[in-house]
């Protein structure tokens, strides 16, 4: 898919949306809050057919941040969903393992390290803490004494 189809089809998302930020002609942010992230994440993958890449889950103070990339491999352009979780004591947004099976592992891993329940993942078991690790103690979150 070329560059200006990919950004065509991308419109098709605006009420899912907060925004769409375009940083370089080949880096996409597609903003939204954590409830729509599924939905977007899924049009990606099945509809445009865009590779996964990596989520990536951030302590971003008033907010944690779960950020899906996705790759147009034919023009190298990055298109990341940058989602909201506004609820920091019980963080919480769907898995998209049901249509990307290879996020279960990196998904466990940022439950792990920051505490985020991904709902209906299949196996959110520990992955790289140790197993006498404290319950409701998260390394990556600012909010840990070091």
């Amino acid at each position: 898919m070329e560059q200006e189809e990919l950004k065509n089809r991308l419109s098709e998302l605006k009420d899912e949306l907060i925004d769409i930020e375009q940083t370089a002609d080949n880096r996409i942010f597609l903003l939204c809050e954590a409830s729509n992230a599924y939905g977007v994440a899924r049009f990606l993958f099945e509809e445009l057919s865009l590779r996964f890449v990596i989520v990536t889950g951030i302590d971003a103070d008033d907010c944690f941040e779960m950020l899906y990339h996705f790759s147009n491999d034919q023009t190298g352009c990055m298109v990341t969903v940058k989602a909201f979780i506004r609820d920091r004591e019980t963080p919480s947004i769907e898995s998209v393992t049901p249509f990307v099976r290879g996020a279960e592992w990196i998904e466990r891993e940022i439950h792990d390290v920051l505490g985020i329940n991904f709902e209906n993942h299949p196996d959110l078991r520990r992955l790289i803490l140790f197993d006498d690790w404290p319950e409701g103690v998260y390394p990556l979150r600012k909010d840990v004494k070091k």
